[in-house]
């Protein structure tokens, strides 16, 4: 064990991503369970809101995003301050990313649908950084045979294209699927390959003058919303919690 820990994460330089990984995830699932006790009214948590300004816990991401991405840059990527650098980063981007909607629609949608989509891309990136911790050329690898050369070529070249199979995805609206299809190719394959959902980035252009192809995306959409809708909200709700209905969060807490 401490032979393959050396050889895949210390001698390649994974150890940082590791870090910086692991704070990300364990900084978002915290930040999730205070904002959703400050939201319920439980335990000690309460807004940070000096002189009446609500501050969202984006900015103190901003600073440690600053702090760890620069310092990190200084460190040159060994030593324990580029461990310490990592982490900071990790924890400056779960916060900031927590709030990615509230950055995308310009307004606070935390408790609303439109809230959800930064669970959406938490956990989307969370599946990537992990991707690339797992599949990232260990440049710093010595004594490699040509052999085990080839192999980690045959492996580079499946993952990346794997990734375009993913970023098509993505463009077709299907997120989840992209998210399943880092871990499970097939799944991103099948999410490239089918009909784009309406309104995504690809439906808005390559169905611009295909009619036909429009209506099936939306008769499909209809289907796949009639079968999956219910689970799919459910599974946003346990993430990031149940969205109010407008103006029905009458207590006032924000938990953002």
């Amino acid at each position: 064990m401490e032979d393959w820990w050396y050889r895949n994460i210390v001698e390649p330089g994974k150890l940082p991503l590791l870090l910086a990984i692991t704070a990300f995830i364990v900084t978002f699932l915290a930040t999730r369970f205070v904002t959703r006790s400050i939201r319920a009214g439980r335990g000690p948590f309460h807004d940070v809101a000096p002189g009446g300004a609500h501050v969202h816990h984006m900015v103190p991401g901003v600073v440690l995003m600053c702090v760890g991405g620069f310092g990190g840059v200084a460190a040159g990527g060994r030593g324990w301050v580029a461990g310490a650098t990592a982490v900071a980063f990790g924890i400056g981007t779960g916060l900031v990313l927590d709030e990615f909607a509230l950055m995308l629609y310009m307004q606070d949608v935390y408790w609303s649908e439109q809230g959800q989509k930064s669970v959406e891309v938490v956990v989307i990136t969370a599946a990537l950084l992990i991707f690339l911790l797992a599949g990232a050329s260990p440049l710093g690898v010595n004594d490699l045979g040509e052999e085990e050369q080839q192999d980690r070529a045959s492996v580079i070249s499946t993952l990346l294209g794997n990734f375009v199979l993913v970023l098509v995805a993505l463009a077709k609206g299907k997120a989840r699927t992209a998210l399943f299809g880092v871990l499970v190719p097939l799944v991103a394959l099948v999410g490239a390959v089918r009909l784009a959902r309406p309104g995504s980035w690809w439906a808005k252009r390559a169905y611009r003058r295909r009619p036909r192809a429009a209506a099936r995306a939306e008769r499909r959409h209809r289907k796949h919303n009639a079968r999956w809708g219910g689970v799919e909200r459910r599974l946003d709700n346990l993430l990031g919690g149940a969205p109010s209905a407008p103006g029905a969060d009458a207590q006032g807490k924000h938990g953002g």
